[in-house]
């Protein structure tokens, strides 16, 4: 089967938002969806199995930029691509290693994520402005590429639109990002117009390499290529962005880069307004549960975060009335179950059990709490797309909003 993609139903009551189906070769993905990711060829914590049964997962994205230095995207290729490596029997995405060209290059200048309050970037400026801080970066951008180090020991190393589409093609996810750059939330427009220009220059050779490599030796199988949308939290830039790539013969569309968070649902707006209605969307790296909400209003289809399985790690749940820290000692004797859906996984656990575990330093604690997250999360979006397709969903984003941020 090829790659192509088909809206089931638009909605009426938000009139961007849809339910739609991405077909690919490995299998179909009901939108919206949230993508799991497994960066490094695997989820953290999980198996595969796990992903896929106790969790729901319609497909894994995996990192580029880890994987091409470490096993080595040459090796993955002779596994016959990641999702094979890894034991992964559904669709598969790979990013293009755009966003460590903010991660270790602006964004470690600057101290800020990829999403930041307005407070956030008023402080930060401040302070830099006051102290004179300088921070050693581990990436450089030039008009054909990037240099970087490796954060594994050192190394230089070079990405180019060209380079990554050959990693990528290697890796042989289903679907996979033209090489951009995500710029900090603090550059000014004069930097966002100029690094908009340079992403766009490099979509089309992004494209062009993409085309010129054909099939992927490593599945036999053809991939598709989508365009990434930049431009901050600008919104002449954003619709510039979305219409010229929106010209270009990309598969699907990314919307990538910083938002401020009082803004990100606004931007994606925006975009959705501007790109081709046939084509998928997906939001690059956003997992927090109001701005997905907001995502799937404002016409995304999916999206990825490490969100869910990082915080896990550290003792964080997802519940319907909030976020918990599972470690406090509140929970120490709480007999109720983690989960209150009977069918979830972790309902067959106590919330005080979970805290020993945790104080204990047991691994199984990541694997529980990881696969109560993404549940938590894959949920949340599977209810949004029944929600839509009901007709229901303002009401239902409305409803979930008062009782998750009371």
């Amino acid at each position: 089967m090829s790659f192509s993609f088909e809206i089931k139903k638009k909605s009426e009551e938000a009139p961007l938002a849809r339910v739609g189906v991405i077909h690919t070769p490995h299998g179909d993905i009901s939108t919206p969806a949230f993508i799991t990711v497994g960066t490094k060829a695997t989820v953290k914590a999980l198996t595969p199995e796990q992903v896929r049964d106790y969790v729901g997962a319609q497909a894994v994205l995996a990192n580029t930029y880890h994987l091409y230095l470490q096993p080595g995207d040459e090796l993955v290729q002779k596994h016959g691509g990641f999702a094979k490596m890894m034991g992964w029997h559904g669709p598969t995405f790979t990013d293009s290693g755009g966003f460590q060209v903010f991660s270790l290059g602006q964004a470690l200048g600057h101290g800020v994520s990829k999403i930041a309050t307005s407070e956030e970037i008023s402080n930060r400026e401040a302070k830099e402005s006051k102290n004179g801080e300088a921070h050693e970066k581990l990436a450089t951008v030039d008009d054909e590429g990037v240099t970087f180090r490796s954060v594994i020991d050192g190394s230089e190393h070079r990405f180019t639109p060209e380079r990554s589409m050959q990693i990528q093609h290697n890796l042989g996810a289903d679907m996979f990002f033209a090489f951009d750059e995500c710029t900090s939330p603090l550059a000014p427009y004069t930097y966002q117009e100029e690094s908009l220009s340079r992403t766009h220059a490099w979509a089309k050779r992004s494209l062009d390499e993409h085309k010129r490599l054909g099939i992927s030796e490593s599945t036999g199988k053809q991939q598709a290529l989508f365009g990434v949308v930049q431009g901050g939290a600008y919104e002449d830039l954003r619709r510039l962005s979305a219409r010229t790539l929106g010209k270009m013969d990309f598969d699907g569309y990314g919307i990538g880069g910083s938002f401020t968070k009082e803004d990100m649902a606004t931007a994606v707006r925006w975009v959705c307004e501007e790109l081709p209605e046939g084509k998928p969307r997906h939001l690059l790296g956003i997992g927090e549960p109001l701005d997905m909400l907001l995502a799937i209003e404002n016409g995304i289809d999916t999206f990825d975060c490490v969100a869910p399985t990082r915080i896990a790690r550290n003792g964080t749940l997802y519940t319907y009335d909030g976020r918990i820290n599972i470690k406090n000692a509140e929970y120490k004797t709480d007999m109720s179950p983690v989960s209150d859906d009977e069918s979830w996984y972790s309902h067959q656990f106590t919330k005080a059990y979970l805290c020993h575990l945790f104080r204990a330093d047991e691994m199984t604690a990541s694997t529980i709490a990881s696969i109560h997250n993404l549940k938590f999360i894959t949920s949340l979006v599977d209810d949004a797309r029944k929600h839509l397709l009901a007709g229901t969903f303002i009401e239902f984003k409305n409803a979930f909003i008062k009782r998750y941020y009371k």
